[in-house]
């Protein structure tokens, strides 16, 4: 007998679901009974517990996305750099670094927030209303009522109907043909059967797979039942799933940019201290030159990235949206998408349509047998007119659309529903004069059990039943009987004796652009793993419908089982353990998925997608939105990366490559030299016009191959290769020194600090122009006669190093035209340099196997 008033607040018994006791003890526990709680109880309870509701979610604010994005390396390298300037008072530095770093910041505030607000929480899986057993008093008898679900309370006892929402976890005290869809849990589209076990066996596959348990976020398919609320509000399975804070580790793309950053922070934290020691050491200069030393580091730093990566990655995330409606959450993973090279999913509406399909009707011989489906498609019909069922099952359905009006000679008189119990349906039609026959389909096992056969001849059937099932097709047995015709009501007793007919076999309905979407993926590097819950056989059967080598079907929990293909019987918490191992073997993992049961999956992988139609707790933890299930979308999304990806690391290739030459040749110049090699403003104007010709990077279109192997962007690699190509720049600008040292003026020409300036201000622009042409995305100059968005900025830059010196802004930056004589030999070193670039470039491309600038691809990338 439940108590009149509450239990005390500080220690409730009413916790956390289990599923080992009995139906007895947990109403104990809950301090319940079948009769329900008094409303006395419920009121305090729901004081004590609070209402039903879902944890509330919160939008990031603009101006934290703002903060938030400060918080990049380089973003913050830049701010001290600028704050560095503006101690030293060189304002038109700390001007420009600081208005990069706001315009960066603010493209990226501005598309993350963006895409926030278009995927603001729903709550449309959140019963509204709930039909409770409540009692005014203890000694009154209960009587049923409708409530708003938020006032649901632990201990409640709620009734079950066809088409409601469940509004708490709760356990079945009594169910009648009831089975509820648990997509937004599970994912899996077919309805589960749910019965009240008194007495529950050992817990096994996890708790969705609980027959006498149901959920949060599920509804009922069809049946009825009473049920104890075990858990309300934030303690459901759904809402703690879509409420849990979890901290996702580092994406590819943040350890790419940390590690390149860290990489570049080092050599910018030494230059300074560097040229003041040699400077002071060797030219007796002291803390003239810190303006010197910063220009210096500002000079090797690539103060355009965050605004390059933004532009590029909102840009790709803008076409995406509009063109295939793909939502880019936040903005990095657009670049991950790039370099994913395995993609993980569940076969269930991504591979295969949310429905099955009649494979064939066989008899007992496996031989074709059209009367087979003849009387599973009655029997369907009639169960769904006479049963009081609200919709027919998917494999109804199916049979119906398969047998296209065979049962309209048939006139139905009753029908028994199916029975999760039983795993059967009956209908019953009259047949010929004074006869009833009773069409049975079902679960081999129990109609066969019901059939007049021999043990051996039942036995043989079962064997062809699990032949059947191990090619990965579903199967439903079909027997028949005739009796005479009765008035009284049909029941479970008159299911024997039965004579078999045969076996109808289902397959799951392929998604028709899946075939296609797998090869497309398969081309471009990206190998796709199939994570499901499914029988093993179901999911290689699909795998060869659609022209998948599945390997070594393995089941969850196998050895290695991340290395398969396809991998079987998976829970939860499997799924998130694959996509672990993947990624510590060195993968860039996707996982698309779209029930609360996908989560953990979701965070564990390098970058989470989920379609829009997915559970709301899903949406918010993918990174990428899909507007529908489907793989074309996957492979759109993954190009899109690419482009951006590929853009990037030709700029990183590009400026850190021409930075490091000039940087290095600026020190040896400040050594050798008795004047400044450049002034600080003729640093930063250059820089600044480089910079500024560098953002076509953003809008530049790379080579098809480009686009073919996943983009990672590795911090080794991109040393590497600054380093190679970063020597030959510094070697040119020594070589222009050597022009101008013994050619033109003579041995004490260098005194000539104008003329310096002037001849280095040009040399340098033009072989920046030369780079940004010779390193873009693997094109060669010949590859397209469009000079495109980087042709027409190269055109630009070289036009103001030779321009620029002969205008009076050029003069008031301490430039001066310089002689013809001056223009022919830079013009022999600008070619040797071009060739010593294509030769390196073309001896990269050997090694690297890629054909263009920047990182090499992952080894094996794309193969199981």
């Amino acid at each position: 007998m439940a108590s009149e008033t509450a239990p005390p607040s500080a220690t409730p018994p009413y916790g956390t679901a289990v599923t080992g006791p009995t139906s007895l003890q947990e109403l104990r526990r809950l301090e319940s009974s079948r009769r329900g709680l008094t409303d006395a109880e419920a009121e305090a309870r729901l004081a004590d517990l609070g209402e039903n509701v879902l944890p509330e979610t919160r939008t990031a604010s603009w101006p934290r996305l703002f903060v938030r994005g400060a918080r990049d390396p380089f973003t913050t390298v830049l701010l001290c750099l600028g704050l560095v300037s503006a101690t030293v008072t060189a304002w038109g530095t700390a001007c420009v670094i600081l208005s990069l770093v706001v315009v960066s910041c603010v493209l990226r505030a501005t598309g993350e927030y963006r895409a926030d607000r278009s995927m603001a929480a729903l709550r449309e899986l959140v019963a509204s209303t709930a039909t409770v057993l409540r009692r005014p008093e203890a000694d009154r008898p209960p009587w049923e009522r409708e409530i708003p679900a938020v006032e649901l309370v632990p201990g409640d006892v709620i009734r079950l109907a066809p088409g409601d929402l469940v509004p708490a976890d709760v356990r079945l005290l009594r169910a009648s043909g009831l089975t509820v869809h648990q997509a937004a849990l599970t994912g899996e589209s077919a309805p589960v059967a749910k019965d009240a076990l008194d007495v529950p066996g050992p817990p096994h596959g996890g708790p969705f797979e609980q027959p006498h348990l149901c959920f949060q976020g599920s509804s009922v398919a069809s049946g009825g039942g009473t049920a104890l609320v075990l858990e309300t509000g934030a303690r459901t399975r759904f809402a703690r799933a879509h409420g849990a804070p979890v901290r996702r580790e580092a994406s590819a793309f943040d350890r790419s940019v940390h590690g390149i950053s860290w990489v570049l922070i080092r050599f910018m934290l030494l230059t300074p201290p560097l040229v003041l020691m040699a400077n002071a050491a060797l030219r007796d200069r002291g803390l003239e030159t810190l303006p010197f030393a910063v220009a210096v580091a500002v000079g090797l730093t690539p103060e355009m990235l965050p605004v390059i990566v933004t532009t590029c990655l909102a840009r790709g995330a803008s076409l995406l949206a509009r063109a295939h409606g793909v939502i880019v959450k936040r903005l990095p993973a657009l670049h991950d998408l790039g370099a994913v090279d395995v993609l993980c999913l569940d076969k269930t509406g991504t591979l295969t349509q949310d429905r099955p399909t009649v494979e064939q009707a066989l008899d007992g011989d496996g031989k074709d047998a059209p009367d087979v489906l003849r009387w599973a498609a009655v029997n369907a019909w009639w169960t769904l007119q006479l049963a009081d069922v609200p919709a027919p099952d998917a494999l109804d359905e199916a049979l119906l659309d398969a047998a296209d009006g065979a049962w309209e000679p048939y006139e139905g008189v009753a029908a028994l529903p199916f029975d999760p119990v039983r795993r059967l349906a009956t209908a019953v039609v009259r047949g010929r004069l004074g006869t009833h026959t009773l069409i049975v389909k079902g679960a081999a096992e129990d109609v066969l059990e019901r059939c007049a056969l021999e043990p051996d001849e039942r036995d043989r059937l079962l064997a062809r039943a699990a032949h059947e099932a191990d090619q990965g097709l579903r199967l439903l047995a079909v027997a028949t009987a005739d009796r005479p015709a009765r008035t009284r009501a049909y029941t479970p007793a008159d299911e024997r004796g039965l004579t078999f007919r045969g076996f109808v076999t289902f397959r799951d309905a392929l998604t028709p652009s899946a075939a296609r979407a797998l090869r497309d993926l398969a081309a471009r590097g990206v190998s796709v793993r199939i994570l499901t819950g499914d029988h093993p056989g179901t999911a290689a059967r699909v795998c060869r419908d659609l022209g998948l080598d599945a390997g070594d079907v393995r089941t969850a929990g196998a050895e290695d089982d991340h290395a398969a293909t396809v991998v079987a019987r998976c829970t939860p918490e499997d799924k998130a353990r694959i996509v672990t191992a993947l990624r510590q073997a060195g993968h860039t993992v996707g996982f698309l998925g779209d029930g609360v049961n996908d989560v953990p999956a979701l965070h564990a992988a390098d970058v989470g997608i989920a379609p829009r139609d997915a559970v709301d707790v899903a949406r918010e933890s993918a990174d990428v939105v899909l507007a529908h299930k489907d793989l074309s979308a996957i492979e759109h999304s993954v190009v899109a990366g690419r482009h951006s990806s590929g853009n990037i690391a030709t700029y990183l290739c590009v400026t850190l490559s021409s930075n490091l030459g000039n940087v290095v040749a600026m020190l040896a110049a400040g050594l050798l030299l008795p004047f400044l090699p450049m002034l600080p403003a003729q640093v930063l104007v250059q820089n600044l016009c480089f910079d500024s010709a560098q953002l076509a990077f953003a809008y530049d279109r790379p080579a098809p191959r480009t686009l073919m192997r996943p983009t990672v962007l590795r911090p080794r690699d991109f040393l590497r290769f600054i380093t190679g190509f970063g020597a030959v720049n510094a070697v040119a600008d020594l070589a222009t020194f050597g022009v101008l040292a013994l050619t033109l003026y003579g041995p004490d020409a260098l005194d000539d600090e104008v003329i310096f300036h002037s001849a280095w201000f040009t040399e340098n622009l033009l072989t920046q122009a030369l780079v940004m042409l010779l390193l873009r995305s693997g094109r060669g100059l010949a590859e397209r006669r469009d000079p495109g968005p980087v042709g027409r900025a190269a055109a630009v830059l070289a036009a103001v190093g030779l321009l620029l010196p002969l205008t009076p802004p050029g003069a008031l930056l301490g430039l001066s035209p310089l002689p013809t004589e001056y223009f022919l030999l830079l013009t022999a070193v600008l070619a040797l340099y071009a060739f010593a670039l294509w030769a390196m470039r073309a001896r990269y491309d050997r090694r690297s196997g890629e054909g263009g600038a920047g990182p090499r691809p992952r080894p094996g990338a794309g193969q199981p």
